[in-house]
This record gives structure tokens, sequence and C-alpha cells, in this order.
């Protein structure tokens, strides 16, 4: 039985072989390649009044580091730099050929969250003498695009540790750099919040540098006096935000532009300092991430039809499925089953995947392998996406699965880790106040699971639009305990004894703060 303070150490241990443990001690600049010389252009580009153009990318990550820069240059008051995000729809991702063609007059492009397999739309920049300095966080490929500088902590020869960051950290180290050159003083913590979003929506691993930025950023984002989160605070009456509401909250919110319409729309939700600009935009992302649930649900009935018992990896597709929300839907199937799962929209010509990965498994790796039947794909561990001829689609489907049996099955296990049987006597205001220390909990940093077994059902109701969630009143050791069962799949009868897997969290309600049980699993 494990007590408290068993709990305590284990979680401590996790981070026991972290670098930096203090934000003193975080990596500087100069631990990015290229970065200086990076900083150098642009702090001339800057002096010569030159057009710049920042190009970001649809997501979370992408739509933070074009903020981050945009709001460096207003403080700087550089009026001649425009920014431009792809839209998934009719750019695709990242940097191209026609995006450059598009802005030719400009002297200098500096790509966020992309841009390390642009490869054509480098050449494109040479022959129109525009400078490129790529910023990006993604696996480079074995030749990389001719630009003027590349800042991408995976590239060879970048002393950078090996540690996953994310676009927006990457072009917040090159803030910092540009601070270094031009000789000023700026608060590069004015930026912490929205790296604590970019983080977490990005799925990096939430240990050392990461765990720390996400940890100050959820503070400072609480007091924040952005436009923005005062708007999403009032709209959906919160006095704080908690770590959770990063993942379910704030994230879907800025995501949904870029997958529904353009991510210029929560580019300038998050950039404007006007209140009521603010509310305009958040009303318009609302209404988009209503459509992207609904989207979502259809499309992930749609795929359930091509789930079978005996395969190790979900590949599913359907003709014109909606491209911005398959990641989406290929992540729910990925937690719901268990397994790694790939989603693709077939159109006449083409067929686009988004691929999520569980527990160990690296997908890109995994994809990798088969590159001779791809047109293209990129992404990281957790993440990625694909390109691919229709008519590959059967062969690489059944490519994956063979290579995916020969995989060690413990490498599919749930991130979520089952720390040990708990007394219901431990699940107090001080377990509660333990399992908030080691917060943010994420990739490489799993939401504890406790098993707890003998507890009897004293009441249960069905709740949620669809009645798909279960909420349950659970009593041992003369003790109550509300318990939420979301998307359950077994429902026990009142009376019953049943042993669970929870984790535990906390539930405020009318100022009181309780324990409450979140069911993983009737065991």
């Amino acid at each position: 039985m494990l007590s408290k303070n068993d709990i305590r150490e284990l979680l401590n241990e996790r981070f026991s072989k972290d670098l930096h443990k203090k934000i003193s001690e975080i990596p500087t600049p100069d631990a990015l390649k290229d970065i200086f010389k990076g900083a150098n252009r642009i702090k001339e580009a800057i002096m010569r009044e030159e057009k710049i153009v920042v190009v970001g990318d649809y997501d979370v990550d992408g739509v933070i580091a074009s903020v981050i820069m945009a709001e460096f240059f207003d403080d700087l008051g550089v009026s001649k730099y425009f920014v431009r995000i792809p839209n998934r729809f009719s750019d695709g991702y990242g940097l191209n050929a026609q995006i450059v063609e598009e802005v030719r007059d400009a002297d200098l492009i500096i790509t966020v969250d992309n841009g390390i397999s642009a490869t054509e739309a480098a050449e494109v920049c040479k022959k129109y003498k525009i400078d490129l300095i790529i910023t990006d966080h993604h696996m480079p490929p074995e030749i990389l695009p001719d630009a003027y500088a590349i800042i991408n902590p995976k590239q060879k020869d970048c002393p950078f540790p090996n540690i996953e960051i994310c676009g927006a950290q990457v072009a917040w180290y090159l803030v910092g750099a540009l601070k270094d050159v031009l000789k000023i003083e700026y608060d590069m913590a004015k930026f912490i919040d929205l790296l604590a979003i970019a983080i977490i929506a990005d799925m990096m691993e939430l240990r050392d540098l990461n765990r720390m930025l996400v940890k100050l950023g959820i503070i400072k984002l609480n007091s924040s006096r952005r436009a923005a989160f005062t708007a999403i605070k009032q709209f959906y009456g919160k006095d704080k935000f908690e770590c959770d509401d990063i993942s379910f909250l704030i994230a879907p919110l800025i995501n949904s532009s870029g997958r529904m319409d353009d991510a210029i729309n929560s580019f300038k939700f998050l950039h404007t300092k006007n209140i009521d600009e603010a509310n305009l935009y958040l009303d318009m992302i609302v209404d988009f991430n209503n459509s992207r649930k609904e989207e979502e649900r259809m499309l992930y009935e749609c795929s359930l039809k091509d789930v079978k018992e005996d395969e190790n990896i979900i590949v599913t597709w359907g003709k014109d499925w909606h491209e911005g929300v398959i990641g989406i839907v290929a992540s729910r199937l990925a937690k719901h089953f268990k397994k790694p799962a790939i989603v693709f929209s077939i159109d006449e010509n083409r067929a686009k995947g988004s691929a999520r990965s569980v527990g160990k498994v690296d997908i890109l790796s995994l994809i990798a392998k088969h590159e001779e039947l791809l047109s293209g794909y990129g992404g990281h561990k957790g993440a990625a996406g694909i390109v691919i001829d229709p008519c590959n689609l059967e062969a690489f489907k059944t490519a994956i699965n063979q290579a995916c049996f020969l995989m060690d099955m413990h490498d599919f296990v749930s991130s979520d880790e089952l720390l040990g049987e708990i007394r219901a006597s431990e699940i107090d205001f001080e377990l509660l106040e333990i399992l908030e220390f080691f917060e943010p909990y994420g990739q490489k940093n799993p939401r504890p699971l406790f098993r707890l077994n003998e507890v009897i059902v004293k009441n249960k109701k069905l709740i949620g639009r669809e009645q798909n969630h279960l909420k349950l009143i659970l009593q041992k050791e003369g003790k109550s305990f509300e318990a939420l069962f979301f998307n359950f799949d077994r429902q026990p009868h009142i009376g019953d004894s049943i042993n669970l897997v929870v984790s535990v969290s906390k539930n405020s309600f009318r100022g009181l703060i309780t324990p409450q049980l979140l069911v993983k699993e009737i065991v």
C-alpha cells in the first residue's frame, strides 16, 4: 500500500536526471547553432528598414511562435514586418514556393515552427535575392534547405542539450539573441505564459526546462493582462486557470481556427491588446471550436469501422474527410484503443494523413521505414503528418502493421503510470497538494494512477449530452468519494464492490476543494 510519502518519492524520482532545475540554469541562446548569425541579419534588416516577413504554422505552436516574433517587433517599433500563416486548406503546411512568390518584394523571410524541409522555397528565395532564416524544431532531412541561417536544435553540430523543445521556444531563443545583439533591456519573461501553452499543445516532454517553463507559465497566465486570456476567463466564468485548462480549453480554442478556417484569426486574437477586439475574435473561435467538435464526432464514428482487434496500429481513411480534424480523431482512436493511429483524408489525387502515438512508440521512425510508399512525411515522436498516393494506402497499412507486430509490446503501454494500490484514507487534501506540486502532467511526466480496491457503489448517474459519462458515489473505510468515468465501457450496479484504476483530481465547488476520482478502468 502506498503512503503519501511513497508517492512523493516516486514522483520526485522522475526528475532525478533533469539537467536544468532552475530558470537560471536553462540553456542560453548561444546553445543553438546559427542563432547569432540569424539575429545579426535581423538586426541589419531592422536598421535598414527592410521588409521582413514572418511565416508561421497553423497549429498552436506555430501561431504562438508568430505572436512572439510580432510582439517583439512591435515593442521595438519595427513597422515593415508582415506575418503570413499558411492556410491548411489552400496553402498546405509551411513555407512553400507559392508563398515566396506572393511576398517576393520581401528582403528577409523568417520561418517559425516550420521550414526545415522547405528546399524548393529556399531556391525561390535565392532567385528573388531574399535572405531566408529558418527556425524550426522538426526532424531535419538529410539535405537541408539552402538558407542564410538555420536554427533548429535537432540539426547536426548543434550543441543544444538533448531536450525536445517546440517551435515557439526556438522563436523565444531567437528573441533572446536579438536582445543581445541589439544591446537592449528586454523582459524575456513576458512570453512565458504563451510558451506554457505551446509546450503543452505540441506535446513536448514535460521534464527539465519544459517543466520549469510550464510551471512558471501557469503562474504568469493567471497574472497576465493579455486581452485574449482576459476574454477567455470572462467568457467561461473562470477566476483562475489550472494546468488542465491549457490542454482542454485554451489550446483547443487556439487550434480551432486553423483546423476549420484560417489560423490568422487565432494569431490576431492572441496579438491584440484591445479587449473588445479579443472578444469579437473569441466569439468567432468558439463557433469554429463547436463546428470542430461536431465534425470530429462524425469522423470518429466513421473511423470505427476500420478498427480491428488483431491489428497493432489503426490505419483508417475516407473520401473528403475534414483535414482539420483528422489529427484529433487519430488522437482519440489512439487513446481509446491504446494503439497508434493514422487517419487519412482522400481527395482526387492524394491522401493526407495525421498520425498519433501511444506509450513509447516513435511514430515518426515507424512511418519513415516505409518512405518508399509515401509522397512526404514529417513531425516528431508523438505526432506526424503524411502525404501518400491513395493507391498506396492498402500497401502502407499492411506494411506498417507488419512493422508493429515486430515491436516490443511494452512500448504500447499507456503513458499514464500506475504507481500502486492506495488506501482510501490517503486520498485527502494533502495528497492533492503533493500531486499539484508535480504538475504539469503529460509527456514523460504521466499523471499518476492508483489501484483502489473493494469500493462500494452507493449511487450512479449518467451524465453528458449523449449520456456517455458516468458519475458515481463510492464508499470505502467510512469515506465517500465522487468519481467520474468519461466514455465508460462498463457500468457497475448500486451495491457492487468494485476494483478501480483511478487518478485523483481537484474538485472546486463553491470555494470548497475536495478530491475527485477520475476512473480509468473498472478492473
